[in-house]
């Protein structure tokens, strides 16, 4: 194997806790359909169980960065892959909310320091000239991760639907969580195979085992440049106090922590999260039905996954900045489109459509037979008011697909432009800026409380968006989603600088203001 080809494998290896994260988040969408009646969840128990990663994430990601620093990159990720494997057995066999929460806080951490670690590592191995695709494959993984389980989700849900005495409604979400052990366990393995970060292993005075690591990545020659800058950037610190946490908030960092933080609040805030968490639920209300909101889940991971190797092709050509403005000012638009489609929607069950539901109590809604609706908010709360929330939850599909009249391709080309914006943007370039805007000295601390403040604000979007979708709507709450991305897009055409061909040390030197 040569050098370029084995830089890239163990890029790869250590980006797959993204694809382990992506596989978390797609299934979960598919999961909700099923466990929410099972346990018979309010919205909000809901939004924690499906926000309870995200929530846990965030303390891993304060925290992990400075672990790391400590006790390594590479033995730090060997535990997260292990809670990994525990957050998804966990999972499978939760007996109660509180037991399926309590594990998927597991996997929250493991994720978070997964994110956090993967792009660090990523950086401290590779060139100036590929640090950008190299990064990127983290994202590529969290695609590909959305990917398999949306495609996992629709094959269960499939076979759920025929008369089998294997899956039921009441175990079928068990599989959907239990699959995840798998890629769980490979990460784990493989793991073992990658080496040291070099850049850490200098940062603890181990150099000569540093300069083998580099010198096996890179070759003799490019190893032997990175080397020297590296030994020059350290001997500029050697005189350099001790870090301490409010060393991030002095004034030659004030700059590129501002911009972390921009980034890292907008990447989330846009509400991708609850989009690809959501997935299914969203496809559900533009009345396409349950088969059809699962299938509609395997058509936005793929074009997750086609534009992020747009991403990767492009992030070391075009640069990071043309690609974030493209990209924020493509997601304001898909949102605001997702918004009008909504907001023209109309909802009216007929008395025969209503004698065609075969769930339970389906008589009931006889009475409102005809009557027209153009808020989705009134209809699912007469709805639920005379069903129950649980019966009403776990046959919404059946009856959205009965009464919804909507434009759902609009709706369709809304969601899919935001994915495939947020694609080739926000989702990978945040992490490659984040892991080139700091000095290693400060690096792991910065990424760490950036991805906390990322990941709070993922995990309150998501608590709160089944929320928004019963007591504001889903017109509003797209349009909400919209504007702050319009918003977003100005501030960044204002403070964004470009990464693009710089080596990390060249990086510091230009962007702390000493």
């Amino acid at each position: 194997m040569n050098n370029k080809a084995y830089t890239i494998f163990i890029s790869f290896i250590v980006a797959l806790g993204g694809f382990l994260f992506g596989f978390d988040a797609g299934i979960i969408s598919g999961v909700m359909s099923f466990a929410g009646p099972e346990f018979d969840l309010s919205e909000i128990q809901a939004g924690w169980v499906v926000s309870a990663p995200s929530f846990a994430a965030m303390f891993a990601m304060l925290f992990s960065g400075r672990i790391s620093d400590l006790i390594g990159r590479k033995k730090t990720l060997i535990f997260v892959a292990f809670l990994y494997a525990i957050s998804a057995m966990l999972s499978a066999m939760a007996g109660s909310y509180e037991m399926l929460y309590i594990a998927r806080i597991i996997g929250g951490i493991a994720f978070g320091a997964a994110l956090v670690l993967a792009p660090i590592y990523i950086a401290e191995i590779s060139t100036a000239e590929n640090r950008g695709k190299l990064v990127s494959l983290q994202q590529l993984n969290i695609v590909f991760g959305f990917f398999a389980a949306f495609l996992s989700n629709y094959f269960f849900n499939k076979y759920n639907t025929i008369d089998s005495a294997f899956l039921t409604d009441e175990n079928v979400w068990r599989w959907m969580l239990g699959v995840e052990l798998i890629p769980a366990i490979i990460y784990f393995v493989f793991l073992f195979f990658v080496p040291k970060s070099p850049r850490w292993l200098y940062l603890n005075n181990d150099f000569a085992e540093a300069k083998k690591v580099l010198i096996k990545i890179h070759g003799v020659d490019r190893g032997s440049l990175e080397i020297a800058a590296i030994e020059k950037n350290i001997h500029s610190d050697e005189n350099k106090s001790k870090l301490k946490i409010k060393d991030l908030f002095k004034s030659s960092l004030r700059f590129i922590l501002v911009i972390g933080l921009v980034v890292g609040v907008l990447q989330q805030i846009t509400g991708i999260n609850a989009v690809y968490f959501y997935a299914t639920s969203i496809f559900k209300q533009t009345g396409i039905g349950t088969d059809a909101a699962f299938s509609s889940g395997v058509l936005l991971s793929t074009i997750s996954v086609i534009f992020t190797f747009v991403a990767i092709y492009l992030i070391d050509r075009m640069g990071r900045r043309p690609l974030l403005l493209i990209g924020t000012a493509g997601i304001a638009v898909s949102l605001l489109v997702c918004a009008y489609g909504f907001n023209e929607a109309t909802y009216q069950l007929s008395k025969e459509e209503i004698n065609q539901f075969e769930f339970s109590d389906a008589e009931k809604l006889l009475p409102f037979a005809d009557k027209l609706y153009d808020n989705d908010v009134e209809f699912k709360n007469e709805l639920k008011e005379v069903l129950g929330t649980k019966i009403y939850s776990k046959n919404d599909g059946a009856i959205l697909e009965a009464a919804t009249a909507i434009n759902a391709n609009l709706i369709l080309i809304g969601i899919l432009g935001f994915i495939a914006c947020f694609a080739f943007s926000l989702g990978p370039v945040m992490w490659v800026l984040l892991s080139e805007l700091y000095p290693i000295k400060y690096r792991g601390l910065a990424i760490g409380v950036i991805a906390f403040i990322n990941s709070l604000i993922s995990s309150l979007v998501q608590l709160v968006f089944p929320w928004e979708l019963s007591n504001l709507g889903n017109a509003l709450t797209f349009f909400l989603f919209g504007a702050v991305a319009f918003i977003g897009f100005f501030i960044l055409l204002k403070i964004l600088p470009e990464t693009k061909g710089k080596s990390l040390e060249e990086l510091e030197l230009e962007l702390i203001k000493n």
